[in-house]
């Protein structure tokens, strides 16, 4: 889609568009262009909205008010374009348009009380009519716009009142009665959107910038679905950054703006797909490439790879199958979609008790495991117990010697049976999960009769007992970081550099976002996927 005159037409079944991407993609000035170019048909409501009125609401007639909503004048002779209080040059958009402040509260208000007034006036003679002509039985009162706005209220403020006395609007909560203009912000532009969209004339394409300004997450959805009910004659579309709304109307088309060169916008519209649809729009908006992590948003995964994968977008998916799936699911989503291309993604996951060959076929799929076994063990191998050694001012390095004799000694060698144990139980589900069965009738049981053969626990219990014995007697400190599967290993070892055992990762997370960034990172570099699968870069913020 171009700046210029030059439009692209499409279609939707529905009757809610939304356009969502990154900040500084382009959108407002998309919608901007659009109202420009299409000004009969197209109420757009800016981003910058004053949410403030005065207590009693300016009465005008029907005409007049409805020409101040729409061209901000009594006039109806202005271009809509006045409501900002700015011209355009041809088709150039004034930049002040797109970010100016909308201050039309009052006439919203005002449209809506001479509309209100109007409807009483038509049913009033139209019941006059009825007794000159003595129908019985009389037409039953219309629902009015004042009616439609205290329906929608309760349904999403079902414990907040309003009601419009005459020319003034009063807000309830329980038996406390109070101005309108004391609403919360959250209560002024529920009220200014309702109002808004049911005052708009019949037919119209409504474009709304930021639909979720001011409003809880909880009731966005709802308020916004029960204005489009009220309203099926106009076609809404939102513009937004807020992938959750995105995700939680369902039923709209979505429309991802990628970017805006000063004259073209480069979109694409979201495929229908079964990757959870928040996930994707996050990923396609946030513009750096993607890495899927195990842990939650406050793991030490996502803290640790946040700071060490600067230009990178961490994702966290909670267990590492799920890393495994969504890495797969998106490579797979990219190979049918052509817009996806542009979007590197990557996993990382902890190596577990994986074996070399299942490593390379998850490396494959462009999912890598740590050399250690689990993220955790990153904060406690030599390297880095060197830069605490250091940090806390310590001459010598016996405290690291004593971290590596307490791990290997009280905690390895004392767990190594229970170790072996789950390494094996682990080794032979990954055969399993790898077994390929015919898939004819005749040969599928033979087929998997002579797979499951080929799985000996007493051989794979053995292979696992030399691996782990080995590394054992040889005290390869490496090698059982490795190996060893333990939660809580990292946070037993702060006493020995004079800190709480809780607070030692803390201590190196803390480390990471100052001068020794560089250092730590080096520290961790060999045991993280190759630099040449997943490059480090040393730079800060949006690429």
């Amino acid at each position: 889609m171009s700046g210029g005159a030059e439009a692209i037409e499409c279609t939707t079944t529905t009757n809610s568009v939304i356009i969502i991407g990154a900040n500084g993609s382009g959108k407002s000035r998309l919608g901007a262009w659009m109202e420009v170019n299409y000004i009969q048909d197209i109420y757009r409501i800016g981003a910058q909205r004053n949410l403030s009125f005065g207590t009693f609401i300016k009465q005008k007639s029907y005409e007049e008010s409805m020409n101040y909503l729409q061209t901000g004048t009594a006039s109806n002779t202005h271009s809509r374009l006045n409501r900002w209080g700015h011209t355009t040059d041809g088709l150039k958009i004034h930049t002040k348009y797109t970010t100016g402040m909308l201050n039309d509260f009052e006439h919203v208000l005002s449209a809506t009380i001479a509309k209100r007034n109007n409807e009483n006036n038509t049913f009033v003679e139209q019941c006059k009519e009825e007794d000159k002509v003595g129908k019985t039985p009389r037409s039953t009162a219309p629902e009015r716009i004042t009616d439609k706005i205290v329906s929608i209220w309760t349904q999403i403020l079902p414990h907040r009142g309003i009601k419009f006395d005459d020319s003034k609007v009063t807000a309830t909560l329980h038996d406390l009665e109070y101005d309108g203009r004391e609403m919360s912000d959250g209560e002024r532009v529920a009220l200014y959107f309702i109002a808004q969209a049911l005052c708009v004339p019949e037919g119209k394409t409504i474009i709304i910038d930021e639909p979720e300004s001011h409003l809880h997450s909880s009731i966005i959805n709802r308020l916004w679905l029960e204005i489009e009910k009220e309203r099926q004659d106009c076609l809404f579309i939102y513009i937004t950054h807020d992938t959750q709304f995105a995700a939680n109307h369902r039923h709209s088309d979505k429309i991802w703006v990628k970017e805006y060169d000063g004259s073209v916008w480069e979109w694409e519209k979201i495929p229908q797909t079964g990757f959870p649809e928040q996930l994707l729009l996050d990923v396609l908006g946030n513009r750096k490439p993607v890495i899927f992590v195990e842990g939650n948003s406050d793991s030490y995964d996502t803290k640790l790879y946040s700071a060490i994968y600067k230009n990178y977008y961490i994702v966290p998916c909670g267990s590492c199958s799920e890393v495994i799936l969504r890495t797969k699911a998106f490579r797979r989503l990219q190979a049918e979609q052509l817009q996806l291309h542009h979007v590197e993604v990557f996993g990382i996951i902890d190596r577990d008790f994986r074996v070399d060959e299942e490593i390379a076929a998850l490396k494959e799929n462009k999912i890598f495991t740590l050399t250690v076994a689990e993220v955790e063990n990153l904060f406690i191998v030599e390297e880095i117990l060197s830069i605490v050694n250091n940090h806390q001012k310590f001459e010598d390095v016996t405290r690291v010697d004593q971290v590596k004799k307490y791990i290997i000694d009280e905690r390895f060698c004392n767990q190594v049976n229970t170790q072996i144990f789950e390494a094996t139980v682990a080794e032979i589900k990954h055969r399993l999960s790898t077994i390929d069965i015919s898939k004819e009738e005749s040969e599928a049981e033979t087929s998997f009769d002579s797979a499951l053969g080929g799985i000996d626990f007493n051989t794979i219990r053995d292979e696992c007992k030399t691996r782990f014995h080995e590394a054992s007697t040889n005290k390869n400190y490496n090698k059982i970081l490795s190996l060893f599967n333990c939660k809580g290993l990292s946070q037993s070892v702060g006493k020995y550099f004079g800190i709480s055992n809780k607070d030692y990762c803390d201590l190196i997370l803390r480390l990471i976002n100052t001068d020794k960034a560089v250092e730590i990172i080096a520290a961790m570099q060999n045991y993280l996927p190759n630099a040449s699968n997943i490059p480090i870069v040393e730079q800060e913020g949006e690429p």
